[in-house]
């Protein structure tokens, strides 16, 4: 005989006692209102709390547009996150991941949105993670349209939570880029990394805090901070250093450089029978990426094809035209490098350390 064990308080179960605050959810969204606000277009219809975001598209601003959509997360670096229990950063990373892959085919970002998805529903928690979702929307340029927050008990633990974005971008038809004119003899212009940016985080993990037994709070003379420090600074997005380019010169290719490195993203964007050819001592090194390569004596074919190596995103251009890009990125206070050269061949990259 089975007997059944039912609930034993005075009144029945609510969805608080199966983990879920509602109240809990309703301070939360009260809390981040402030920093969704700041991310507010014109274009923006509707305000946060609806069924769907609105937005209206500028028709006088395209005259043929096309919309570019991306999503992306930021994987193992929340564990970061976590262990050193700071949250306003990393939405800007969920944020870079998406508006920089939609950048690189001409598009300006409009609107953002995040799922963020929590073991447990802390009000002032969640407000620091969409506070720094904010403030990747406001270096992107687009609008914090809206969102979804879960509190998901049992799924993830009390301190987790798991972040991704979605982003649409707009563009001219005839304004896309998507490298078919890079030809041989054009050049490769590099926009400095902030360091790991959101790729290869299970690897910098291992190395760093398994292999080299280092604490998030062990401070590392090379880096001039701490391993948690270094591994929390967040993604570089590049629109409002790229946009303006594209109204001047003639960006036939761009690739962000993410999960991959150099040696996968590159040829994305390379037509059939041309490849880059890289100097790698054409930029300044990170010292992050010395430090993993040390300690976890990794191959340098390996480094490249994991990490970003500090380039975080790549422009190729007409020779001619070069220059003219990098006096205009230093006019902005952003330091560019010449670091190849398109040549004929299988599409891929080749490093070669020398005068290319």
């Amino acid at each position: 005989m089975t007997v059944e064990k039912g609930f034993t308080g005075e009144q029945g179960m609510t969805y608080a006692d199966a983990g879920v605050d509602i109240n809990a959810g309703a301070e939360a969204v009260e809390l981040m209102k402030q920093h969704v606000k700041r991310t507010l277009r014109p274009e923006v219809l509707t305000d946060l709390g609806g069924f769907g975001g609105l937005f209206a598209l500028n028709s006088g601003k395209y005259k043929n547009p096309v919309l570019v959509s991306g999503t992306d997360g930021v994987g193992t670096k929340l564990m970061v996150a976590f262990k050193m229990d700071r949250h306003d950063t990393i939405g800007i990373d969920a944020v870079a991941m998406c508006a920089n892959d939609v950048l690189v085919q001409g598009a300006e970002p409009l609107f953002f949105l995040d799922y963020l998805a929590v073991g447990k529903l802390v009000p002032a928690k969640v407000a620091d993670i969409v506070k720094g979702v904010a403030e990747g929307c406001r270096q992107a340029g687009c609008a914090l349209i809206g969102g979804e927050t879960a509190e998901m008990p049992g799924f993830y633990g009390e301190d987790e939570y798991d972040i991704a974005g979605f982003v649409v971008g707009a563009v001219d038809r005839d304004r896309m880029i998507d490298g078919r004119n890079i030809g041989i003899g054009d050049t490769v212009v590099g926009l400095p990394s902030s360091g790991l940016h959101s790729n290869g985080y299970s690897l910098a993990r291992k190395v760093l805090l398994e292999v080299g037994n280092f604490g998030m709070g062990s401070y590392i003379d090379e880096l001039g901070r701490t391993v948690g420090e270094e591994m929390l600074e967040p993604t570089r997005i590049y629109a409002r250093q790229i946009l303006p380019l594209l109204e001047k010169y003639e960006i036939r290719g761009m690739a962000h450089i993410t999960g991959g490195g150099l040696t996968e993203n590159i040829p994305r964007i390379l037509p059939e029978g041309k490849k880059v050819v890289l100097n790698p001592k054409a930029w300044p090194e990170k010292q992050v990426f010395n430090l993993i390569q040390r300690v976890g004596k990794v191959a340098a074919g390996e480094m490249n094809r994991t990490f970003n190596m500090g380039i975080g995103m790549v422009l190729i251009v007409p020779t001619a035209q070069a220059e003219g890009v990098i006096g205009e990125l230093a006019a902005q206070g952003e330091k560019a490098y010449l670091i190849g050269k398109v040549e004929e061949g299988k599409a891929q990259v080749d490093y070669r350390p020398e005068e290319v």
